[in-house]
């Protein structure tokens, strides 16, 4: 995984921005959803920087791309790996021709 957290300013906003390599993999359970496992000391920075911003179930709002993909999305906490998962919609993955097992480039914009 190549991880490279960023920080910049959008319109007087600031973000933090993570761009990482990992592997997409399919929840075994019902409904056949689609992760991303966030390494664990961006999910520790991500927290961090979101301390009292959590939604219920404790999911953090972000933005993601993946490829020319842009979209609103949360970050779920995981118990098993200790970090936050994100999500990789199946419109997402059929516009980016991904599937399980694919590893891809994605970024992780968070609005502080």
């Amino acid at each position: 995984m190549t991880e490279r957290p960023r920080e910049a300013a959008s319109d007087g906003i600031a973000m933090l921005r993570y761009e990482i390599r990992a592997e997409i993999w399919v929840y075994p359970g019902k409904g056949g959803w689609h992760f991303v496992t966030l390494p664990a000391e961006f999910a520790a920075c991500i927290k961090a920087a979101m301390a009292g911003l959590a939604r219920p179930w404790g999911s953090l709002g972000v933005t993601a791309v993946i490829g020319e993909t842009r979209w609103s999305t949360s970050l779920f906490p995981d118990k098993a790996s200790g970090s936050l998962l994100l999500p990789v919609k199946a419109s997402v993955r059929q516009r980016e021709q991904l599937k399980a097992g694919d590893t891809t480039e994605l970024t992780i914009e968070v609005e502080l």
